[in-house]
């Protein structure tokens, strides 16, 4: 399924400005019905400004109010006319210099809020290593201490494409070996929350 740009812009404004349910934003926008509830509820991406999706050409009016009318209807990104870009080529993927320090923020991210990727599909989706995601899974990482969970796509590490894809595939796995998908737990508040845990005192 093709995800709108910016989803949790978007997801913003749909909340704010249209009286969809919170699954159908969900669905459109590739969240989890929780999080929709948590942003209704100013709980997290507070003071996130709403992205348009009428504006921006990924949605018509219509299209809204259509499923305004009826709860159980989905939304329909609407298919832009012009060139889809080029597909990278497989391999390594290459990181800048200056985003590589962010690789175990976002390794922390995907394994406390997506845990059925695999460790191919976490190393395929940030260009790491499986070495490095055991250990920061295991909490074995030599900077363990200064990592924070923070997610992938926000630091630019991951495009919502490739992560949604990713997770699609996994729970599909998991759906045909009978296994139980859990659903994830709601992201915190902006500022990254850290991985390592820490005593409630």
């Amino acid at each position: 399924m093709t995800l709108p740009l910016m989803p949790k812009a978007t997801a913003v404004w749909l909340v704010e400005n249209t009286a969809l349910t919170f699954q159908q934003i969900a669905e459109f926008c590739g969240l989890h019905e929780l999080e929709i509830q948590a942003i209704a509820d100013e709980e997290i991406v507070a003071g996130m400004s709403g992205l348009d999706p009428v504006l921006n050409g990924q949605l018509t009016k219509e299209e809204i109010d259509r499923c305004q009318k009826d709860p159980q209807a989905r939304l329909k990104i609407k298919v832009a006319n012009i060139p889809l870009p080029v597909q990278r080529s497989k391999g390594a993927r290459y990181t800048p210099i200056a985003k590589r320090q962010d690789k175990p923020d976002g390794i922390a991210w995907l394994v406390k809020f997506h845990p059925e990727l695999s460790d191919a599909q976490i190393s395929k989706l940030l260009g790491t290593t499986k070495s490095t995601i055991s250990a920061v899974r295991d909490r074995t990482h030599w900077n363990t201490s200064n990592i924070r969970a923070r997610d992938p796509m926000d630091l630019g590490l991951c495009s919502y494409t490739d992560l949604n894809a990713a997770v699609e595939k996994a729970r599909a796995k998991l759906k045909k070996e009978g296994k139980e998908i859990e659903a994830p737990p709601i992201p915190e508040v902006s500022e990254a929350q850290e991985f390592t845990s820490t005593d409630a005192s």
